[in-house]
This record gives structure tokens, C-alpha cells and sequence, in this order.
């Protein structure tokens, strides 16, 4: 009987630690992680059993870069098959809010989906900013599917040189 409980103790303190890992993984990947929420352009899973369709995930990687210099603050975000009109950008505070809307926009008349790995739909996507910024210079740029965000520092995050004599 006692090597019953050990064994279910150890498979609790397994299962804690399992539990633990899982979350911590979750708070680190939240931040690249994007949630779409999908809309009437989704297309509807087959009612058909011999249609092996996989739906749209709601949760996907809206990959990006965010990265400084001395004078800017440079957010990349990779968004193909989207328009330049499809994004909403606004600055409020110390974060820089990317909302937009993927469609799924089909002409087929031959062959069917069997596998759709790709997320559509509403999206919204918090970025905080390393530095202050000056909102009024902010400039934005959608080429090749990857959407350019270049944010000016602010002469108060901007870094000071002073130079200091040696005696």
C-alpha cells in the first residue's frame, strides 16, 4: 500500500510540474501570439464526412520584429495577402495597437481545400514600445506583405553624450 501512494504522489508532483512548465510557456508566447476572430468570410467546414477539412485556427503567429536604434523604434510585422487599407494603427501611450482584418477571398472552380493552415479574420495586436516616441512623426509603410512601422524617439529617450576630460 505505501508504494501506491508514493506512486501517486510522484504522478501529482509530475502532474503540478507539467501544470507549472505549461503556464510559464503560455505567459512567454502570449506576446506573439494573435488572436483572429473570424468573420462571415470564413468558409464553412464541410458537411460532408469525406471532406477532411481542417477549420482556420483562431490563435496564430502574427510574426514580428521590434527593434531600436539610436534614434527610432522599428516594429516589422509579417501580414501577407492583406491591403495597406486593411490596417488600423494608433499609438496610445507607450503602445503601438495593429488591428486589421485577413480575408479569405476564393475563385476556384476546380479542386477543394484540404487542409487551411492559415488564420482569418479580426485581429488585434498590443506592442509595447521600448522608449518614448514621437507620435506626430510616426510613419508606416505595407510592402512584399510585411507591414513597417518606424516610430521616432523622443529628445527624452534619445541617448547623451557627454564628454568627460581626464586629468
Amino acid at each position: 500500500m505505501n508504494a501506491l501512494n508514493e506512486l501517486k504522489h510522484g504522478l501529482e508532483e509530475a502532474w503540478e510540474s507539467l501544470a507549472e512548465g505549461w503556464h510559464r510557456l503560455r505567459e512567454r508566447a502570449a506576446g506573439a501570439l494573435t488572436r483572429f476572430k473570424p468573420g462571415a468570410s470564413v468558409p464553412a467546414v464541410p458537411k460532408r464526412q469525406e471532406d477532411f477539412y481542417l477549420a482556420s485556427p483562431t490563435w496564430a503567429l502574427l510574426a514580428g520584429d521590434v527593434y531600436e536604434d539610436d534614434r527610432k523604434v522599428v516594429i516589422r510585422l509579417e501580414v501577407p495577402g492583406m491591403e495597406k487599407e486593411d490596417f488600423n494603427l494608433e499609438l496610445r501611450g507607450d503602445v503601438l495597437i495593429v488591428q486589421g482584418e485577413k480575408r479569405l477571398e476564393r475563385e476556384t472552380s476546380e479542386g477543394r481545400y484540404r487542409v487551411l493552415q492559415c488564420a482569418y479574420g479580426h485581429f488585434h495586436r498590443v506592442i509595447p514600445l521600448p522608449a518614448e516616441v514621437v507620435a506626430d512623426r510616426v510613419q508606416a509603410t505595407y510592402r512584399n506583405g510585411v507591414l513597417k512601422i518606424e516610430l521616432p524617439k523622443a529628445a527624452a529617450a534619445l541617448p547623451k553624450s557627454v564628454e568627460i576630460p581626464v586629468r
